[in-house]
């Protein structure tokens, strides 16, 4: 099965009526998003201007579907083939065939209400027509356009890289047909899998307007307060919850050339009395200093920080605020930074660092309340804003409660300032989230948080419920209708003797009270991970080769006895699923796989082979798949030694860690709700698997595959580390000395004990083990 053959579960494109798209303009955002929707199942025309004197009058399409090859905005290569570029002279008749067209020109009303007059004229009914515009007011957008249009019409921005970035701004006005609004909310929830917000038609929507509105405060404050750019960056980060890159780390990665535009903007179209305008970095000397002398950010010679000096060679340097002059970069000695964890404690130091977290702080958290009613229908959309647009574990409210929203108004009387009605109103109630399932609304007064239909999170589960069995490693939770939930909750959910003893206890506890078990969790970052190395390493440091095998043996029989039980097992798997966790997920009887799921069997590199069944039924897939048995074997090996992961689920279809009758969602706020009710599905009339059989290829199918190893080797991509060790998988793959042509699956999975006791004996492999261990990187020995 190709990509193009890719399942999508929830709703699909035909029956939200979406066919096909356009998208016009063809730069990193309208190509991304023509990807994205490729991604989604939707064949897309992409659409540019005919460049002045090319001979390729497609050439900026073109250019802009090889910039989304080349940048991974397809979730696999042959989805490019869902694009059909062309230009807007010669193709503008393919809007008609448009079920949205998306407009992703250069921020110019004057170039975007020109191009809306010949959309109109072009487009069929019901289409609908959105622009990616991250300024412009909706109601400029539309102003002069007719009835039709400003009916069928909204704001859909996306966040760069729209593959990737989960959040999407969607605004409309008293004009917009509240059905046009549904359906677009519905295709970008199910298909491009967005987490959407409602916004009102406001200058920057709520992300940008209340995100720029903090670089400016955080920029300005610290030349204001004389910080230097190791100082700021080290406040302005973890203590806030804030990605490591801080303020001026991300002014480098969005572009220092942006400040006159974006923020000249707001300043254009804010009101007089906006409180953005008293940190106006347009009119900064610092700000103006750095693109004077060309420092636009990481994409360009250097900005707050550099990599490469003049003369191309690494450096480590930071900008001289003072001079505007690089120097080499330094530490953040600030008394503050000693409560880094504890925001709260760090603004109450009385050093300069503590100084800048507060009144960074204390006027984020005030716009943001102050602003809230203007642009957002309740506080929650501002801060999942923040989280998504931004990468802020919280946003403003939330971070409020955190210190306490009491405090903050306290001191913030006590220097005489301000209070805004809603962060009173906080205060007064015990915060932005004063009980669970309660926010402020962002206009005053509360309202109930209700969870979104199709949407479930074992976070809600546990606040309503006991968990069913559990130790440190792992629980069983009940998700209701009769489906049990295994969740390993380490860090990444790596896999443990604890998760592995808890998942040989799940089958007795869903057989007791259960139909059905989910394999999941909420970390949208994995999976799992992977076996704990450093229970590996432990039994290899202390030579307990018996201990080895047994714990070897512990996660083979745990998911072996899974993918054989009375009930249905379905993995509900996103993020990373590596090496053990991989053969997890394998051992299911179905999985619901996010879109973005990167799995994979590295083990190789790491001086073993995959042991928790993994190597067995790789070669059981593969076979599957195969007429030729032994050439199933043979491509199973390929896949097995290649330690590729996969960059998402359907390139893990491609691996064989996915089977073509798995299923992909495209939300992942949707994979465990979607899994659950494929376990139900499955629950009725359901009998357990008959056991497999698999072709042994012996001695002879055991020299073709240790070839296949000798020839990576003779290209130069593998040492004789890695053919010793893929020689050892060829071994287990094979079958060798396995008794007739065809043995079950514990016969092979013995063989991967062995294989295992072997390699951990080697000192190649005990130094890839410790070396990946200590350093998180594979050692080419």
């Amino acid at each position: 099965m190709t990509a193009q053959d890719s399942i999508i579960v929830a709703n699909t494109a035909e029956t939200l009526g979406l066919k096909r798209a356009a998208v016009i303009g063809a730069g990193s955002m309208g190509s991304g998003i023509a990807a994205h929707l490729a991604n989604a199942g939707i064949e897309v025309d992409l659409l540019d201007i005919v460049p002045e004197g090319a001979e390729d009058r497609d050439k900026l399409a073109k250019i802009g579907v090889e910039r989304q090859l080349k940048s991974g905005g397809f979730m696999h290569p042959d989805l490019a083939a869902r694009v059909r570029t062309g230009n807007v002279e010669d193709n503008f008749d393919r809007i008609a065939e448009a079920d949205w067209i998306v407009e992703a020109v250069f921020e110019d009303l004057q170039i975007k209400r020109d191009l809306y007059v010949r959309v109109e004229a072009a487009r069929k009914d019901g289409s609908i027509v959105s622009s990616n515009t991250s300024t412009i007011p909706l109601a400029d957008l539309t102003e002069g356009q007719g009835d039709r249009f400003a009916r069928d019409f909204v704001v859909t921005h996306f966040f760069n890289p729209p593959r990737i970035m989960k959040l999407l701004e969607i605004v409309s006005n008293e004009n917009t047909d509240p059905a046009v609004v549904a359906r677009i909310d519905t295709i970008n929830d199910h298909l491009l899998g967005k987490s959407n917000i409602m916004c009102f038609d406001t200058p920057g929507f709520i992300a940008n307007r209340v995100g720029n509105y903090w670089m400016s405060v955080a920029s300005s404050e610290a030349f204001r307060l004389g910080l230097t750019v190791e100082e700021t960056d080290a406040v302005m980060s973890r203590p806030f919850g804030i990605p490591r890159t801080g303020i001026f780390g991300l002014f480098d990665f969005v572009g220092i050339q942006l400040v006159p535009l974006v923020w000249g903007s707001f300043m254009r179209t804010l009101s007089a009395d906006d409180d953005h305008r008293n940190f106006d970095i347009t009119q900064d000397k610092t700000f103006a200093a750095m693109l004077d002398k060309g420092l636009t950010g990481r994409f360009g010679p250097g900005g707050f920080y550099r990599r490469k000096n003049e003369a191309g060679e690494r450096v480590n340097e930071v900008l001289n605020l003072n001079i505007i002059e690089y120097r080499a970069a330094g530490t953040a000695d600030l008394p503050c930074l000693a409560d880094w964890s504890d925001l709260k404690k760090l603004c109450s130091h009385d050093d300069k660092g503590a100084q800048y977290a507060w009144s960074v702080l204390s006027h984020f958290v005030a716009y943001s309340a102050e602003i809230a009613g203007e642009i957002a229908e309740n506080i929650g959309d501002i801060d999942l804003a923040m989280q998504l647009g931004y990468n802020w574990k919280k946003g403003p409210f939330a971070l409020a409660d955190q210190v306490g929203a009491d405090w903050i108004v306290e001191r913030m009387e006590s220097e005489g300032r301000a209070i805004p009605a809603l962060l009173r109103q906080a205060a007064e109630n015990g915060g932005f989230y004063p009980a669970e399932g309660r926010m402020q609304k962002a206009g005053g007064g509360l309202h109930a948080v209700k969870p979104s239909e199709g949407v479930l999170a074992l976070a809600s589960i546990k606040k309503g419920s006991d968990k069913v069995a559990g130790n440190a490693s792992a629980s069983i939770w009940d998700l209701g209708d009769g489906i049990a939930c295994f969740e390993v909750h380490t860090k990444m959910n790596a896999l443990d003797p604890d998760a592995t003893a808890m998942a040989a206890q799940v089958i007795d506890a869903v057989k007791a009270d259960f139909k059905g078990l989910v394999i999941g969790n909420d970390n949208a970052r994995a999976f799992s991970a992977g076996a704990r190395l450093d229970v590996f390493v432990d039994f290899v440091n202390r030579q307990d080769w018996d201990g080895l095998r047994e714990f070897v043996r512990g996660g083979q029989m745990a998911w072996h006895n899974l993918k054989y039980s009375d009930f249905p097992v379905v993995a509900a798997a996103g993020g990373l699923a590596l090496g053990g966790g991989a053969e997890l997920m394998i051992h299911a009887n179905h999985v619901v796989a996010h879109a973005e799921l990167y799995a994979g069997l590295p083990e190789r590199n790491v001086g073993i082979l995959p042991a928790w069944g993994g190597a067995t039924q790789m070669t059981l897939r593969h076979q599957d798949l195969n007429a030729d048995k032994l050439a199933g074997t043979e491509a199973g090996f390929r896949a097995v030694i290649g330690c590729v992961n996969s960059g998402s689920a359907l390139q893990a279809r491609d691996l064989g860690v996915l089977k073509p009758t798995d299923d992909i969602v495209m939300n992942r706020d949707r994979v465990l709700s979607a899994a659950k009710a494929k376990a139900v599905e499955l629950a009725e009339g359901y009998t357990a698997p008959e056991k497999a059989r698999i072709v042994a290829g012996g001695e002879a199918l055991f020299d073709r595959l240790v070839a296949i190893a000798e020839a990576e080797k003779a290209a130069g991509r593998f040492s004789e580390t890695d053919v010793g060790i893929s020689t050892e998988i060829a071994r287990v793959m094979a079958g060798v000395n396995l008794p007739g042509a065809e043995c079950d699956e514990l016969a092979f999975m013995a063989l991967e004990r062995d294989a295992t006791i072997t390699l951990a004996q080697r000192e190649t492999s005990q130094a890839r083990l410790v070396h990946m261990l200590t350093k998180n990187k594979p050692l080419k020995n």
